[in-house]
């Protein structure tokens, strides 16, 4: 369900405004994205019901016959017994994940990841951007759905209300409840709605005639204090919609393999000078996150997708671990020469870093995966490469100039800085930002 809005206009929102994304049956949304002819089926993603397995994930279409998450296996089985069963690649769900952080992270510094398909975001009007909290909501639902799998967002104030909000309208639902109406949305709902109640806190307290969270708002704290302990409290302050803790940038893995950007265009890019200023917007935005990190990685990687059946990539190695996007940049457009050609047109492009472990060495290798169209770098992209290897701008420090426009994003909004390669890709008539998809 969505809360209507009577006005749209900005003004109409004071105070914080939170998110919460939550992928949409994730692991077997993920298997159908990599097994296009498992949509619409039925998938599992769990233990064998021979090994006394427990279902992790289910797809929406197995969980028309009932089937849900912590079912056992062999329960599940009788119930969906055409279902396809999937063991699950955690290292390809991480992957995607990441992808999807990537996404909100475009939007705010402020993610804080609470598991490995749910994310907390802060985008308070003024903050980091211009525009209203349901516009950008719904711009990282969009963005989301391109790379295959979707989500279901909440926002409203705080945590608590978001969070339940992002649960009533699944799959790809965007429920907003705005400043002044959390307590008229909660009161309705059962009292498990809210994260922390599970069926023997329910149970405690339907004894005391309390099943909505309308009836939990209207307990006295000091009462529930003596039923549920010192939570009780917590819970009354909870469902009457008044919870504030903030969202605290935090990342859900501690050792990522990549940091990566990538963006598809609303149209097609054919020609180098925006092919050059598209690779450097991107490769600011890693540089941004590779900061943000405290991670530097020496090898690179260029991604180009010029329509939905055919990418192309390319990797290099640098000769010293950086961060900075004037030295891994370069390299990245060197690389170009290698994938495209003039005026092939492209859809997306994206930057990556890797290689956070490995320090060492100073041999530069370069290499090409492409599945369609077995194509290969040749040498001369090889030595091209090689003279952007540790490229910098002489006479000053690029990278302390990076870091002084974290600083001022961070504190001002994405667009307290802007670039010419910005202007470049922008589209005709927006003033305030890049155009994305």
């Amino acid at each position: 369900m969505s809360i209507p809005r009577e006005d749209r206009h900005e003004a109409t929102w004071s105070g914080p405004a939170i998110g919460l994304l939550d992928l949409d049956a994730f692991f077997a949304s993920v298997e159908q994205l990599d097994h296009p002819e498992w949509r619409g089926l039925p998938v599992i993603v769990g233990g064998s019901a021979d090994e006394r397995g427990v279902v992790s994930t289910a797809s929406y279409e197995a969980r028309v016959f009932g089937v849900h998450s912590a079912m056992s296996a062999a329960e599940a089985r009788r119930r969906c017994p055409n279902a396809i069963w999937v063991r699950g690649n955690f290292v390809r769900y991480h992957e995607v994940s990441d992808q999807v952080m990537a996404v909100i992270c475009d939007e705010t510094p402020l993610v804080e990841q609470v598991s490995i398909d749910e994310a907390f975001f802060d985008v308070t009007p003024g903050r980091y951007s211009r525009e209203t909290p349901r516009e950008i909501c719904a711009r990282i639902q969009r963005r989301v759905a391109e790379l295959g799998v979707t989500c279901s967002i909440g926002l409203s104030t705080s945590k608590t209300v978001a969070k339940v909000a992002s649960e009533q309208d699944k799959p790809r639902g965007l429920t907003v409840v705005e400043p002044g109406r959390e307590e008229a949305f909660l009161a309705p709902l059962p009292v498990r709605a809210l994260s922390g109640i599970g069926k023997r806190t329910a149970a405690t307290l339907a004894l005391y005639g309390i099943h909505t969270l309308g009836d939990l708002a209207a307990q006295n704290p000091h009462e529930m204090e003596r039923i549920l302990g010192v939570w009780g409290p917590r819970m009354v302050e909870r469902a009457r919609g008044q919870e504030r803790s903030e969202v605290r940038a935090r990342e859900y893995h501690e050792d990522p393999k990549s940091v990566s950007n990538e963006r598809t265009f609303p149209r097609d890019l054919t020609c180098e000078e925006e092919l050059h200023a598209a690779i450097a917007q991107i490769s600011e935005k890693v540089g941004a996150r590779l900061r943000r990190r405290g991670l530097k990685g020496n090898e690179v990687t260029l991604k180009l997708k010029f329509d939905a059946l055919h990418v192309r990539t390319a990797q290099t190695r640098l000769t010293a671990p950086t961060d900075d996007e004037h030295v891994f940049g370069p390299a990245a457009r060197r690389l170009l020469g290698g994938l495209w050609a003039e005026p092939t047109p492209v859809r997306l492009v994206g930057v990556g870093m890797s290689g956070f472990d490995d320090t060492g060495g100073t041999q530069l290798t370069l290499f090409e995966l492409d599945e369609d169209q077995g194509l290969h770098v040749s040498a001369d992209t090889q030595a091209s490469a090689d003279a952007a290897d540790g490229e910098r701008p002489a006479g000053r420090d690029m990278r302390a100039l990076s870091e002084v426009t974290d600083r001022l994003r961070e504190r001002f909004g994405n667009d307290a800085i802007r670039h010419g390669y910005d202007l470049r890709l922008q589209r005709p008539g927006d003033k305030s930002r890049p155009n994305r998809t």
